[in-house]
């Protein structure tokens, strides 16, 4: 018989393994993040991994199939991973909620995937936690969603700095130029390449208001900002501290005016966490032209730089001998109401259960032994004190429920 060779496989690059620590950790965060968009009035949907592989070339244009992963399936369809959620969440309301009432306030949380150069802080499967407002044109609807951005990165103990821009300011300065041209601009600015912007026509225009000290006052010789005057009046009506920043330079193609960024501290390069805007793209599949504005919170960044202490559940481990394990199940079976409880499983001898108990860091052992069962009292040991008491098993839930 032939001998089968053993291949040790690793997990795929640009991906990660979490550990129970760190999931619990992503999970709490995770729920910080929830609560806070429903205590905001925002209701949470989900879309499939995979969509039609037009869905994301109508957004970002045919460029995007180097940058992501798709494939046919069986049937020779055209499909892809998703590589971000605003295009299917976009793709859901105009397949299945056009008809509800405006506006609607939704919230996403779902893992994404892009074939790009895995980096610090960049993994080619990451997660994103999202926020949409889709059918108003008001600068409540802008103002609300800026905000709720600082409340979402406040409530798990982030310092937030926020930059609102104004594309229109962009637009109105590059107007006369070709798409091509226009579209080489944007992507200097967007990389803060503004000694090269000087070669564009217009660019030491766009300059003068990037870097100008007063950059409002400079964009009002340009274009009516009215509105955008108007988000900023509400803006400071909530109190949210953010910097005018014109140098924000998201999609011209579908982004429609306002556009908004958040960094925080501690993560060099990778310190903006969070963008967003006022989009346009139902039309574009098929649906009515609505508006919307939204953002994308890069979770896996905020979990690089979140610093919070997780409380882990008191863990009891349940001991016994052979001849006793039919009442520890009983005993095990009746604590799983109401604490975590583990029982041994490898039919190891007493004294082995309980160093094995140690070894994982259980909080408490409970004996179930001969003496217990005729006493009609468990024993209970602090594993951390050595300290221990003879209860009953409700004296004991009592106990561990205290010691939560």
């Amino acid at each position: 018989m032939a001998t089968r060779k053993v291949t040790s496989i690793i997990r795929p690059r640009g991906t990660r393994d979490f550990t129970p620590e760190e999931m619990r950790k992503r999970r709490f965060v995770e729920l910080q993040l929830r609560q806070t968009a429903e205590l905001w009035g925002y209701r949470e949907i989900a879309t499939p991994a995979f969509e039609p592989l037009e869905l994301f070339t109508l957004k970002s244009g045919e460029a995007i199939v180097e940058e992501i992963y798709s494939f046919k399936d069986k049937a020779g369809r055209s499909l892809a991973l998703r590589p971000e959620l605003t295009a299917p969440v976009t793709r859901m309301y105009v397949n299945e909620l056009q008809s509800y009432p405006k506006p609607l306030k939704f919230y996403y949380f779902g893992d994404c995937f892009r074939y790009e150069r895995p980096q610090s802080g960049r993994y080619r499967q990451f997660w994103q936690f999202g926020v949409e407002l889709i059918g108003s044109t008001r600068p409540e609807a802008d103002a609300e969603v800026i905000a709720l951005s600082q409340a979402l990165l406040e409530c798990v103990g982030l310092g937030v700095d926020i930059h609102v821009g104004y594309l229109d300011v962009l637009r109105a300065v590059f107007c006369e130029l070709d798409d091509e041209t226009c579209a080489l601009a944007m992507r200097l600015i967007d990389k803060g390449d503004l000694e090269s912007l000087k070669s564009i026509p217009n660019g030491n225009a766009a300059i003068k208001i990037i870097k100008g000290t007063d950059p409002l006052s400079e964009a009002e010789n340009v274009v009516d900002i009215s509105y955008l005057l108007t988000v900023l009046e509400q803006l400071d009506s909530l109190g949210i501290i953010y910097t005018v920043d014109f140098s924000i330079a998201r999609g011209l193609e579908y982004y429609t005016g306002i556009v908004f960024e958040a960094y925080i501290e501690g993560l060099g390069a990778q310190n903006q966490v969070l963008g967003g805007g006022s989009y346009r793209l139902a039309h574009l599949f098929g649906g009515e032209d609505v508006p919307a504005t939204g953002f994308g919170v890069g979770f896996d960044r905020v979990m690089a730089a979140v610093d919070v202490e997780i409380k882990e559940p008191v863990r009891v481990m349940v001991i016994s001998t052979e001849d006793t394990r039919r009442e520890a199940l009983k005993v095990v079976n009746r604590l799983r109401s109401h604490i975590s409880a583990d029982i041994d499983l490898m039919g190891r001898k007493m004294a082995a259960q309980l160093s094995s108990a140690n070894a994982q860091g259980f909080d408490y052992a409970i004996f179930v032994g001969h003496r217990e069962i005729m006493l009609g009292n468990l024993t209970l040991r602090d594993l951390n004190t050595g300290k221990q008491d003879s209860l009953t098993v409700d004296e004991i839930v009592k106990r561990l429920a205290e010691a939560e």
